[in-house]
């Protein structure tokens, strides 16, 4: 599947002779392959859709192709692919009109898994509402953070997608989840415990 989505990157190129391609194909798909399914699980879990997920996958990977400044091989090119996938996915959030249908969309996928009644099925959805009512209300950078941390990205791994200091994640992180039970709290207030 990824070989095949990797094809369809690679097919929506222009075949134009004026400008050469960006990316030596070998070594897009090199990229493509070992951090495609990584993406795809983040925007998952923000999103709650797997096929809105690997859409902004694709569009991930199209902006990267279309950025050869970003192929120098010094590791830059995964935290680039992280921090454009949760802008987009946050951008796709924003979009009033598409997050009823993201919920929706969760809510039957919830439903259709079985879980214990339909009542924690009802509580589940309502639950990761407010969760992505909160996220797209908090600041882009916070809400990146949160989100690839909940995705188990370690603290190198999150200092190096925020271009920050290894030592500040903590800080940035303590603080983002501050944010976060402020925000709820103000939205959702005595509605239920966090």
């Amino acid at each position: 599947m990824i070989a095949e989505t990797a094809q369809s990157v690679n097919a929506l190129v222009p075949a134009r002779k004026s400008r050469p391609m960006q990316w030596p194909e070998a070594e897009f798909e090199a990229v493509f392959v070992q951090h495609y399914p990584r993406v795809v699980s983040v925007l998952m879990r923000l999103l709650g859709e797997r096929t809105r997920a690997e859409e902004l996958a694709n569009d991930v990977f199209w902006k990267l192709y279309r950025t050869p400044a970003i192929g120098d091989g010094d590791g830059r090119v995964g935290g680039w692919l992280y921090r454009t996938a949760t802008n987009l996915g946050i951008d796709a959030l924003r979009a009033g009109t598409r997050r009823r249908k993201y919920e929706d969309a969760a809510a039957r996928s919830q439903k259709n898994a079985g879980s214990a009644s339909p009542l924690d099925d009802m509580l589940r959805a309502e639950q990761c509402s407010r969760v992505r009512a909160v996220l797209a209300a908090i600041k882009p950078a916070q809400a990146q953070i949160l989100i690839l941390r909940a995705s188990g990205f370690s603290y190198k791994e999150l200092a190096d997608v925020l271009e920050a200091a290894p030592g500040g994640i903590g800080t940035m992180l303590s603080r983002a989840q501050a944010e976060f039970r402020k925000v709820y709290l103000q939205l959702h207030g005595g509605e239920e415990e966090l």
